[in-house]
């Protein structure tokens, strides 16, 4: 299967639990030696509520019931139906969040996504790194985000040609990609390569459900199909 279809067939928590909102299935993926920059926050508060795929975005697909909801507190928790009809699965990610530059990024360490993908360790990196990061850029509409996925063969690309320094890690079906740098470069790097997919973001749309009728809806429509 040629990479780029099997990215656009993956479910939107792995477009962004790597967050990169969380990695891409973990067989195309992006980490960060370094979170960008200093001013990180725990919360953007235009997160809060539930939100699931929007009408004709990938997350909407009848086999996709993924969906995030931030509480109050802003608490971010990725919402699963691990069997048709059954209860969703409640999995608790710690996500931060960067603005810069008039930009917003979710940013995202692989250990918080443990219980969501597979994940090995960074290729030809010594010593081992304790984390990496993940990262994602995104556009808040009122009640709708555009999420921006790292477009991985790019970062490969740059890596390649020297202009980001890193490693690079490729196989017919898998790519994974590890940038180096301090919370600085990793700025500086968002500022001055394109290091994200323009062309495809994932579209989520602000639900007025609570989650207990966003799962009773699931319950009643076991394929998936929005009620």
């Amino acid at each position: 299967m040629i990479l780029a279809n099997y990215v656009r067939a993956l479910p939107i928590r792995a477009g962004l639990v790597v967050i990169s909102l969380l990695s891409l299935g973990a067989c195309v993926e992006t980490r960060f030696e370094a979170p960008l920059g200093d001013n990180i926050e725990t919360c953007d508060t235009h997160w809060k509520g539930l939100w699931t795929g929007a009408d004709n975005a990938p997350a909407a697909r009848d086999d996709d019931t993924t969906a995030f909801y931030v509480d109050d507190d802003c608490t971010f928790t990725v919402l699963e139906q691990p069997e048709k009809g059954g209860a969703l699965k409640r999995i608790h990610v710690p996500v931060n969040y960067v603005h810069a530059d008039g930009k917003d990024y979710i940013v995202v360490t692989d250990s918080a996504i443990k219980g969501l993908v597979t994940l090995k360790s960074p290729h030809a990196i010594e010593p081992k790194p304790d984390k990496s990061f993940f990262f994602a850029r995104y556009r808040m509409h009122g009640n709708r985000i555009e999420l921006y996925p790292v477009d991985s063969p790019r970062v490969a690309k740059l890596v390649i040609d020297g202009k980001l320094d890193g490693t690079v890690d490729k196989t017919p079906s898998e790519l994974h990609v590890f940038v180096r740098g301090n919370r600085a470069q990793m700025l500086d790097m968002v500022r001055a390569q394109s290091i994200f997919d323009e062309a495809s973001p994932l579209k989520l749309v602000r639900s007025d459900q609570t989650i207990d009728a966003f799962e009773q809806s699931l319950q009643r429509n076991p394929h998936g199909k929005k009620p």
